[in-house]
């Protein structure tokens, strides 16, 4: 499997590659006076609606860019190289290391705004020891199930250990043989991680320098997410090839669905689609019970070259009160970083009590800048071995051959005692 080179990857890699390039061509010019803010995804798309109130409050003008996720992070590193970086930036929590290291990012100072937050969060902002982010926004995975499948077969609830779990998907198969149990896509790695870390797996081994994948913890999560797919619960299906989800939620096609709670807001919208009685929400199963899960989290830094550095502090400020996090999340789905925006009235719909459980228990990442890249390689290699391309036993072995490559350099770093 070393020398496989997947041709999806390649296209990708291609059309991140001329979106970078046509973006960093667009030359947007910013309004006199302005801040410049760029943001991707939901917040990218709603948080002009938060800044705009920011301008009416303290008469700070804001230039806004929202970023396709797909070309985000080219489009980051391409401003980065040619000094063209806004004053404040929206960064997915596991990116904060990468641009700290890289001297992108001014550090928090402020005691205030790294006061009241979880835990988990805070800990994934921090390059060593110091914070450069300050969380924005918590996307937690759990799974939303449809009640009346599930209480077809006698279970009123997703059970919450593994083996069980997967009983219960077998029972529903059996039930409906044409449709499937659980929809987990094959180009997204937050079910496989969630998995992962419920299990218990280091990921990485020696000082953060070597992949662990091979490690019978990993192993037993990478079998259990294959069975998935062997067992005809799951459809081999990329993202791209589910036109809409909700819709075969809503029709029976699957009764559980890993999702973030963006998808809250989404079910309310189309409950024409799926009738709010017949579905609900609960954490992810684990080996032993729930454990911590992945996210795809926010945070807020301010640039290390900001224009207008004071401004860009007081647009930090204000994003991340519990007033504004609550007003994101009505908008927006996500969940407020601040617990202290847990205990307002808003928060306290039944629906979220799974997610305030959650958002307790710390998802340990490996605090390395390769993080990233290597959890998209060692996603890739998993579709391999669901497709059948590869056994397990090899499709651990060259995940942690592409990690070992990708930390070639820290490890000759740590080798030579230049960094911890």
């Amino acid at each position: 499997m070393a020398s496989y080179v997947p041709s999806r990857r390649a296209a990708i890699v291609g059309a991140v590659a001329a979106a970078s390039g046509g973006l960093a061509g667009c030359g947007r010019r910013r309004s006199p006076g302005a801040i410049g803010f760029w943001a991707m995804s939901y917040e990218g798309d709603y948080s002009p609606i938060l800044t705009t109130a920011f301008t009416a409050a303290t008469g700070v003008p804001v230039d806004h860019q929202s970023l396709p996720s797909t070309a985000a992070h080219e489009k980051l590193l391409t401003a980065l190289a040619g000094d063209a970086l806004p004053d404040v930036v929206a960064l997915p929590n596991e990116w904060v290391g990468e641009f700290a290291m890289a001297g992108a990012l001014a550090p928090v100072t402020d005691p205030a705004l790294t006061a009241d937050l979880f835990p988990g969060a805070a800990a994934l902002t921090r390059y060593r020891g110091r914070p450069y982010a300050v969380p924005w926004s918590l996307s937690p995975q759990l799974q939303y199930y449809r009640r009346d499948l599930l209480a077809a077969v006698g279970f009123d609830a997703p059970p919450d250990r593994w083996g069980e779990w997967r009983a219960a998907a077998i029972a529903l198969k059996r039930r409906r043989p044409d449709d499937y149990v659980v929809l987990m896509y094959l180009n997204w790695w937050d079910t496989l991680f969630t998995l992962a870390l419920q299990a218990g797996a280091p990921m990485l081994r020696d000082r953060a320098t070597r992949g662990a994948f091979s490690e019978a913890r990993f192993a037993h999560a990478m079998a259990f997410y294959v069975s998935l797919f062997e067992l005809g619960l799951a459809p081999r299906a990329l993202s791209t090839e589910i036109q809409d989800p909700l819709a075969a939620f809503g029709q029976g096609m699957f009764a559980l669905y890993p999702n973030s709670p963006v998808l809250l807001l989404d079910l309310h919208r189309r409950a024409h689609l799926i009738p709010r009685e017949r579905w609900a929400v609960t954490r992810m199963p684990g080996p032993t019970g729930p454990g911590p899960v992945s996210s795809v989290s926010t945070s807020l830094a301010v640039t290390a070259r900001a224009r207008r550095p004071a401004q860009a502090w007081m647009l930090v400020r204000y994003l991340t009160t519990v007033p504004a996090e609550l007003r994101l999340q009505r908008l927006i789905g996500k969940l407020p970083a601040r617990p202290s925006a847990w205990d307002t009235p808003q928060m306290r719909n039944p629906l979220l009590r799974p997610f305030v459980a959650q958002a307790d228990v710390p998802a340990p990442s490996p605090d390395v800048v390769e993080w990233e890249r290597i959890r998209l390689e060692v996603q890739l290699v998993a579709e391999r071995v669901v497709r059948g391309l590869a056994t397990l036993e090899e499709g651990l072995a060259e995940m942690d051959r592409r990690a070992d490559r990708i930390l070639a350099r820290r490890r000759a770093l740590v080798d030579a005692g230049r960094i911890a």
